[in-house]
């Protein structure tokens, strides 16, 4: 009997600070930059003002924090439900090394975009 510990506690923790993260985060986000600038509901900062909050390394970790954590949680969600909902637990190593690999890109094409600002 081996005494191997499973990392499915780390995946839960992903899904649920990426849940919590893309639920504070993304709704303000949206409001701000898909209604309250473009409808002139608020004053739009221009586009020298946005580029160098961008550059600011804080700025971009958040801004990575939140794409993998969110991306890490898609993954999850969308593991379990083709598990579950689907019932394909018998490509279990298949569904969860193309769902977190998946994550693993996305993360790696936010790192990569956000370093090129």
């Amino acid at each position: 009997m081996t005494n191997r510990k499973s990392p499915e506690p780390f995946a839960w923790l992903l899904f649920s600070v990426g849940g919590m993260a893309a639920a504070l985060l993304i709704p303000v986000l949206l409001l701000l930059f898909g209604l309250a600038f473009p409808l002139g509901w608020l004053t739009a900062p221009d586009h020298g003002d946005l580029l160098s909050v961008l550059r600011h390394p804080i700025t971009r970790l958040v801004l990575f924090g939140l794409c993998a954590l969110a991306l890490f949680h898609w993954a999850h969600r969308f593991r379990y439900t083709l598990y579950d909902g689907l019932r394909l637990k018998r490509f279990s190593t298949l569904i969860t090394v193309a769902c977190y690999g998946a994550a693993i890109v996305g993360s790696g094409i936010a790192a990569y975009l956000l370093l090129r600002v």
